[in-house]
């Protein structure tokens, strides 16, 4: 391929995006380690990266088996200046699942930390190098002494980035799999830059905006800030692993502008008393639904938060809501972004406004494909990428996500969405956390059936102060007018906890299970 044809409008990037900015602004401040305070510019984060390209060579796709620090940045980075495939593997994972998705994904190549590195030395196919110093003869050091990018050692010269298309797979991520195996999505250097492009037209960007990261990054919304912050030559703050104390000390310390957070770790950072600061100006808030008593108890303290939606699939957002809209519409992720379609399918047929059906979309944030081509042929039609998400569009376009397709419960011929019967019981002040299922039933065909954690046993959320426990008949008899005599769950049942996934994600099969050995049935 010509230079000329490299360098077209249509095919940039051809050069990984920490390269493209350390030329363009090498003296802005580029990486903040919030535990020490070290800082890194672009220019000098650039050649700690040229240090682990050296070490990491020329080969196949490369596994992580890390958690969110410094040298996990070098590595993404340097994946993509040697056009190696990154692969991020979930380290809370057991060794099993760890050794299967290496396999499908082709790792040649597993970089682990002190903490991984037994792990890693039984999961992979190849070779294990560590960011640390190696306890095992059989596991080489990344860079000696530069684990995580301080100064000193060996001066690399610095090589010629891998001509990149956007075409180009340059990650594989392995969806939570809260049912069915993990599927191994593919995302190219255009989903990845289209991504980052999309989100700075909705949440604006500025050259002096600083972003925390505290999410693992072997998920989609811990990655995406490494990428997106090169690409706008703005700074990353890592901060490893959430705290909600010493996250809201972060904040204010570093001049944070703007953080992605789950629900639960909102909530705590409001239990904990934290006020945003005058500088801070984005909280995106996705990866589960979040109640409308979290919004407006982050709308009443002043926090700018940005409901969004968003899959793997589609690089992390899919639509998101300013606060305004958050406020004005209670309960809409906003409209899709800016080069993003969603579809409304009904039955096979776009549905009309505020009715229900399966999102789909399109756009170039969409995946190219799972690592099975199967699973890819079932998830992709006419209109796009089928999420299995359902949901609605109101006459502006603004959209509401109501659940799964495959959660939606058919109980007597009448469809109930669990996200529905979920709000509901959001709404007892003694109630943190839900989840709704169906569970067979030979009369109804399903019935719905609920687990449901109360304050006072120590659940995800906040304490309910003097709420009385609730019990099942009483929590069956709140629902009553909220949601419709159908949905009235027939099965309800107090836990001290919802099961979840890896990712935190709430495990809807291990819900079902420890329902059906409540109920006896």
């Amino acid at each position: 391929m010509t230079g000329g044809h490299d360098s077209a409008p249509g095919n940039w990037p051809t050069r990984d995006l920490l390269a493209h900015r350390a030329t363009a602004t090498p003296d802005r401040t580029a990486l903040v380690e919030t535990a020490d305070g070290a800082t890194w510019t672009y220019r000098e984060l650039d050649r700690v990266v040229d240090r682990v390209v050296a070490a990491l060579g020329s080969g196949g796709p490369v596994g992580t088996l890390l958690e969110t620090r410094v040298a996990f940045v070098t590595v993404v980075h340097a994946a993509m200046r040697t056009g190696r495939r990154l692969v991020p593997l979930n380290t809370q994972l057991p060794a099993a699942d760890l050794t299967d998705q290496a396999r499908r994904a082709d790792v040649d190549l597993l970089v682990c930390g002190r903490d991984t590195e037994d792990t890693a030395r039984v999961v992979a196919p190849g070779p294990v190098i560590s960011v640390d110093t190696p306890e095992s003869e059989a596991v080489d050091r990344l860079v000696p002494e530069q684990a995580d990018g301080t100064d000193g050692g060996p001066e690399a010269v610095s090589p010629d980035s891998a001509r990149r298309l956007p075409s180009d797979t340059a990650v594989v991520m392995f969806t939570s799999g809260t049912t069915g195996t993990p599927k191994g999505v593919r995302l190219t250097v255009g989903n990845l830059v289209w991504s980052a492009v999309a989100s700075a037209f909705r949440l604006g960007v500025a050259p002096g905006d600083r972003w925390l990261c505290c999410l693992p990054m072997y998920h989609m919304g811990g990655l995406a800030p490494t990428l997106r912050c090169a690409l706008y030559g703005t700074s990353l703050a890592l901060q490893p692993g959430f705290g909600a104390e010493r996250t809201a000390e972060v904040i204010d310390e570093y001049g944070v502008t703007g953080v992605s957070l789950v629900p639960t770790q909102l909530r705590r950072l409001l239990d904990a008393g934290w006020e945003p600061p005058a500088a801070f100006e984005s909280l995106l808030l996705g990866g589960a639904p979040a109640g409308q008593d979290l919004l407006d108890r982050a709308h009443a303290r002043g926090v700018p938060v940005y409901p969004t939606y968003g899959t793997t699939e589609t690089a992390s957002q899919v639509a998101t809501a300013t606060p305004t809209q958050a406020a004005e519409h209670p309960g809409t992720v906003g409209q899709p972004l800016a080069v993003t379609d969603v579809t409304v399918l009904a039955d096979g047929s776009r549905a009309s406004p505020d009715e229900v059906g399966e999102l789909v979309v399109s756009g170039p944030t969409v995946t190219p494909g799972y690592l099975d081509d199967d699973r890819t042929a079932e998830a992709v039609g006419q209109h796009g990428f089928h999420t299995g998400d359902l949901g609605y569009r109101d006459e502006a376009g603004r959209l509401w996500v109501e659940g799964r397709v495959d959660d939606a419960i058919t109980t007597g011929g009448e469809t109930v969405y669990p996200a529905t019967v979920v709000d509901a019981f959001r709404e007892h002040p003694a109630v943190t956390a839900a989840a709704v299922v169906g569970l067979p039933d030979e009369e109804w065909g399903e019935r719905v059936a609920a687990l449901v954690v109360t304050a006072d046993d120590g659940g995800d959320g906040a304490k309910a102060d003097g709420a009385t426990p609730p019990d099942p008949a009483g929590l069956r008899e709140f629902c009553r007018g909220r949601v419709a005599d159908y949905a009235v769950p027939k099965t309800v049942v107090v836990a001290d906890g919802l099961p979840r996934t890896a990712s935190g994600t709430v495990d809807r099969d291990a819900v079902r299970e420890r329902l059906r050995s409540s109920c006896g049935r």
